[in-house]
């Protein structure tokens, strides 16, 4: 039987429990994700170094946002700043932070809008929908984010009691992977990660895990993952891209640039071709993002001083949920 330990949310707190291991609700399942190895990618392409991916389509609604969305209402609440039955939730997303929200929203009691690009993944929006929330979608051509900012600024004047879960702005939502990915791959690795590889979307992941990671070993790289399409981090301008969930076209808040060692961009086709290597060589069935972040790990892993080292990154959602997107074209009669 397990011993709970720190950072071991999810299923280990239901093996480490004394008789039934039955989840009391679906939040309870937020947490450990399995790491795995790319050997075959690795030795088709040649590479000496250790590549390892944190597989998050196995959170409750298969992505690393349940992990943001369940801190993010859970401090929240710890603040008093929401009640179930009376607070409306709104927040930005481009899909899965919002998908993460409303099935925590479901479980607690809350009602739920999410204020979403138009040219999202349809998968995403009827996902939403099925869930019970309130889609409003927004031309992004229309003033950019700004565009997506101002409509919820409408509906703060429209709706009373309204909260806004800002994931670019809100310290809950690194806190979420300080407190748990971070200590989920230090332990499984057994302290031996020397790099960690992670696109940035709001920023959270990259800067909580991050943050751990160092804090447990100052000599581990931190690498950080942008559009080459848009990469602002980098200093470039914004710009349309298609991975979805990544480079929203400014710094958020939130991303501690300070302990980014270095910043590597992957083209959009890069990152596509990548998630369909995942798939077709080593059985994964991933997201666009998660595309991006293993092309920047062998980008990384090719490297001389790299030899023999582990690098881990994020696999940050299920393939399923870009089914209609340009990622399926090769493959879907629909496309």
């Amino acid at each position: 039987m397990m011993e709970m330990q720190e950072g071991r949310k999810g299923i280990p707190s239901l093996l480490s429990s004394q008789g039934e291991c039955i989840a009391s609700n679906i939040t309870q399942l937020i947490g450990w994700t399995p790491l795995i190895e790319m050997k075959n990618i690795a030795k088709k392409d040649g590479i000496n170094a250790r590549l390892i991916g944190k597989i998050e389509p196995y959170q409750p609604l298969s992505s690393v946002k349940d992990r943001s969305a369940l801190r993010l209402i859970e401090d929240a609440e710890e603040k008093s700043l929401i009640s179930p039955g009376i607070t409306t939730l709104v927040a930005v997303t481009s899909g899965n932070l919002g998908i993460g929200v409303a099935f925590v929203a479901v479980q607690k009691g809350y009602k739920f809008i999410a204020v979403m690009p138009a040219k999202i993944a349809i998968d995403k929006q009827i996902l939403l929908r099925y869930l019970g929330v309130e889609v409003i979608l927004v031309d992004p051509a229309i003033n950019g984010f700004k565009g997506l900012l101002d409509r919820v600024e409408q509906l703060k004047n429209e709706i009373e009691n309204v909260y806004v879960i800002d994931q670019f702005t809100n310290p809950a939502n690194p806190d979420a992977h300080f407190r748990w990915t971070g200590p989920e791959i230090w332990k499984d690795t057994e302290g031996k990660v020397d790099i960690f590889v992670a696109a940035s979307g709001s920023g959270g992941t990259l800067t909580g895990t991050g943050r751990y990671l160092k804090m447990k070993n100052p000599s581990v790289k931190l690498i950080c993952v942008e559009p080459a399409e848009s990469a602002v981090i980098s200093g470039g301008e914004p710009a349309y891209h298609k991975i979805q969930g990544i480079g929203p076209g400014f710094v958020p808040e939130i991303l501690d640039k300070s302990q980014i060692d270095e910043i590597v961009t992957v083209t959009d086709q890069e990152a596509m071709d990548m998630a369909r290597r995942l798939a077709r060589e080593e059985g994964l069935l991933v997201g666009i993002s998660s595309g991006a972040n293993a092309a920047a790990c062998l980008k990384v892993a090719a490297r001389e001083e790299n030899k023999g080292k582990m690098i881990v990154t994020m696999f940050s959602s299920g393939g399923e949920r870009y089914l209609n997107s340009e990622l399926f074209a090769q493959v879907s009669p629909l496309l």
